[in-house]
């Protein structure tokens, strides 16, 4: 590729030139998709208790084996990434979503938790290649001081996705649940759905034609416009935004993955609410992480990511200790308040964490989804003290909101 010339002058930055925008349009499509599996986890975590007589803390093994492959689907995501290029991760990703999906029917049939965890450890890894794709391919389909916006832009439909997951796991899962009933056909049905569309979804995308991307070896006139990487002596790890980012994406998922889990057990125990009607909250709760993706792309517009980041984080710390305090409907109101400042947390840790990395940014991507490996462990944690009172369950995340103010105030500087 051609390097770029100084010309004296520095563009404007733009959302995305209109040679991505197909592209664009189509990756982005994908961060709904994922957002719909995951919160269908949260669903499934609430309707195993029942058709599978689990325990709270037994069901966190559904958040485990999820956010587990990412831990293990990482590198190798990355590796194929650098590989074989962005379109043919996108391809991979959703391949393993799909068998994944279609291996509920077996573990429906077994009736067995543990080929239900395999079926979801499959999915997971699916999901893993598909966040460590798209997030670097969407911030490379434009101008690098714009990456903010574009990740934050897909995000959003990443929460109509989570909308769309628990609306539809309520209705077939939750609405008709009887006590000491152990039918699994309905989650048989919804799975083979799923894997239909997504098998779907992956034959389309491989007509898409993906037009060339950015060099990260080419000499720019403004690098801040461009992913190059600023100090390249250095190894990745040398970058510590980078590093910092990891460790805040960890304690990032840990707060998702624990919240989200025990959202509906919060709205039965602590509000009286019948389980189906927990799970419309869980909608509501989902609608507000949308509609602060779309307040904090706004915002980014006059107030820094960084600072964003830290003041949204700030505001979960509050929240959490209202969540535990059990006041009833303030404490609800502060848990549904939880996921819209949670909304803009996972895209600008992930981009603030990519930045002018060149050529490092497909490993550092990998490295970052990683840190996602922070929802396996935390849920576990949060359901031992939700055994005994789940809104104390909520005083754990206040750590997790610490670490992310930390780097949104401090250590997202890129060195």
């Amino acid at each position: 590729m051609q390097a770029i010339t100084d010309t004296g002058q520095s563009k404007p930055a733009t959302f995305t030139d209109s040679q991505y925008l197909v592209t664009l349009v189509f990756v982005t499509s994908l961060f709904m998709f994922w957002g719909i599996a995951i919160t269908m986890g949260d669903v499934l975590n609430k309707h195993f208790q029942h058709v599978l007589s689990l325990t709270k803390t037994q069901s966190a093994f559904v958040q485990f084996a999820i956010f587990g492959a990412y831990f293990v689907m990482g590198i190798p995501a990355g590796l194929f990434m650098k590989r074989f290029g962005y379109k043919n991760g996108v391809l991979l990703g959703l391949s393993l979503f799909a068998a994944g999906a279609f291996l509920f029917v077996p573990a429906a049939a077994a009736a067995s938790f543990t080929y239900f965890g395999i079926a979801l450890f499959i999915l997971g890894c699916g999901l893993s290649t598909l966040e460590t794709v798209a997030h670097p391919f969407v911030a490379s389909l434009g101008d690098q001081r714009t990456s903010d916006q574009r990740i934050n832009f897909a995000q959003a439909f990443n929460a109509l996705g989570a909308i769309i997951g628990p609306a539809i796991g309520s209705y077939f899962l939750l609405r008709n649940n009887t006590e000491g009933s152990t039918d699994l056909t309905s989650v048989k049905m919804l799975y083979i759905a799923i894997g239909s569309v997504i098998a779907t979804i992956a034959i389309l995308f491989s007509f898409v034609k993906v037009p060339a991307l950015t060099d990260p070896h080419a000499v720019v006139a403004n690098p801040d416009a461009a992913n190059v990487d600023v100090e390249p002596g250095k190894t990745l790890f040398q970058h510590k935004h980078f590093v910092w980012a990891v460790i805040a994406q960890f304690f990032n998922v840990a707060a998702q993955g624990g919240t989200w889990a025990f959202f509906i057990n919060y709205g039965h125990e602590k509000m009286g609410f019948p389980d189906a009607t927990a799970g419309n909250y869980l909608v509501l709760f989902m609608a507000l992480m949308l509609a602060g993706r779309f307040v904090g792309t706004f915002l980014m517009r006059v107030i820094a990511p960084h600072t964003l980041l830290a003041i949204f984080a700030a505001c979960n710390i509050l929240m959490c200790l209202i969540i535990a305090q059990s006041f009833g409907w303030p404490s609800f109101i502060a848990l549904l308040m939880l996921n819209f400042f949670f909304s803009i947390m996972f895209p600008t840790i992930f981009s603030l964490g990519l930045k002018n990395l060149g050529p490092h940014t497909q490993q550092a991507s990998s490295f970052i989804s990683m840190g996602v490996v922070g929802g396996a462990v935390f849920p576990f944690l949060m359901g031992l003290v939700a055994e005994s009172n789940v809104a104390h369950a909520y005083y754990l995340p206040i750590i997790c909101y610490a670490v992310i103010f930390l780097f949104g105030a401090k250590f997202y500087k890129v060195k």
